[in-house]
């Protein structure tokens, strides 16, 4: 279905773009070839090089790919607009809408602004996250945990684009804030453990004072799942499979629980389950629950999470696209929500999948938390 719908894109902007243009007939025909391969490059990379998830080609071609496949989607966007706007004006006046919609200068200047956001987009994918500090007032949280720190990383998707030395800086960035808890909320890889073992190495130098906790997400499940769950605890990471701890910060309970994806389904494996990963907790608890997507989350709070730590959306990558990945992720696609009482946050994401390198206005984040005691908040 993704190859169909990149197609038919290409397609479109061949119609609306390249046809129109003063060109020869061979000169279109190579254009459009070109926007079709453009288009359905994963489709290659998928068979020869690697899979769909992880391409195994240099950084170098996966950048200059994602600006060509972001030039391509933006400048779709930006006919799409004069069209719709064209089509609007129509309705008032023809010739003022014929003439919009024919506006060739429009479609040339669009091409450029198109492929100058791509490649400030794809700049803003590949850099180091810089860090995002909040506070959130978690419920039953005992006053003595007042100003807990902790660290959340997801959706790193260690690959050939975001290699060693770039989980290195964000290791070295992360600790850095010297936590006192470290969770990643998956999507930590791209690929196979022969793959990716050198990119992941540097996760072993996480250090918190309470621990370094993570949870699978769905390209987890995509190469060797099975494999990647030994291959993280020897990292150093506690794998949280619908199941939790009780922390003891200065003699103080504070329950960390994690679910599984639901990609598991399609694999064999178990599903998510968050009635088990919290049996037992008593009621009195304070609880943060680790699911690496945001869906669900009303359930999650009825039972019994006061704080959902998430990823998986990327914050929707693009402003103004975003809405259609919020549209699909239950209306939540970055920062902070209530969910019938549980505070629920939803990280960008310090990395992204190589297929589409590209962020504008949606920046990556290593989130940091600073946790509040409602006991402690100042009365109104």
């Amino acid at each position: 279905m993704f190859h169909v719908f990149t197609g038919l894109i290409s397609l479109y902007v061949i119609w609306r773009f390249v046809l129109p243009l003063y060109l020869s007939k061979p000169a279109k025909l190579l254009l459009s070839a070109l926007l079709i391969a453009i288009a359905e490059h994963h489709l290659v990379t998928r068979h020869f090089f690697g899979s769909m998830a992880s391409p195994e080609i240099p950084a170098t071609l996966i950048m200059l790919l994602g600006w060509l496949f972001g030039g391509l989607l933006l400048l779709a966007m930006l006919l799409l607009v004069r069209d719709v706007a064209g089509v609007a004006v129509y309705a008032v006046s023809r010739a003022r809408g014929r003439r919009l919609l024919g506006a060739r200068r429009w479609g040339a200047t669009a091409a450029v602004l198109a492929m100058a956001l791509s490649a400030i987009g794809v700049w803003q994918a590949v850099r180091v996250p810089d860090v995002k500090t909040l506070e959130i007032a978690l419920p039953k949280l005992p006053p003595e945990l007042d100003g807990f720190r902790l660290v959340q990383l997801t959706d790193l998707h260690a690959s050939r684009l975001l290699e060693a030395p770039w989980m290195q800086a964000v290791v070295d960035k992360t600790n850095g804030l010297k936590p006192d808890l470290i969770v990643i909320t998956g999507d930590l890889v791209d690929g196979t453990t022969d793959a990716r073992a050198a990119d992941v190495l540097p996760l072993q130098a996480l250090r918190a004072r309470h621990g370094v906790y993570a949870i699978p997400g769905n390209h987890e499940y995509y190469a060797e799942y099975r494999r990647w769950l030994p291959a993280f605890e020897h990292l150093g990471l506690r794998l949280l499979l619908n199941e939790h701890v009780t922390l003891m910060p200065d003699g103080q309970r504070l329950v960390l629980a994690g679910v599984t994806d639901k990609m598991a389904a399609a694999y064999g494996e178990d599903v998510p389950d968050v009635t088990r990963a919290l049996d037992g907790v008593p009621a009195t608890d304070p609880v943060i629950l680790l699911s690496h997507r945001p869906i669900g989350a009303a359930l999650n709070a009825r039972a019994g999470a006061g704080l959902q730590l998430s990823g998986h959306t990327h914050g929707g990558q693009i402003l103004g696209p975003h809405l259609l990945t919020q549209l699909v992720n239950e209306g939540y696609v970055s920062g902070e929500y209530d969910v019938d009482g549980m505070h629920l946050y939803v990280s960008n994401g310090a990395g992204l999948w190589p297929g589409f390198p590209i962020r504008l206005g949606r920046p990556s984040e290593i989130t940091q938390i600073v946790l509040r005691s409602p006991a402690k908040a100042t009365p109104q």
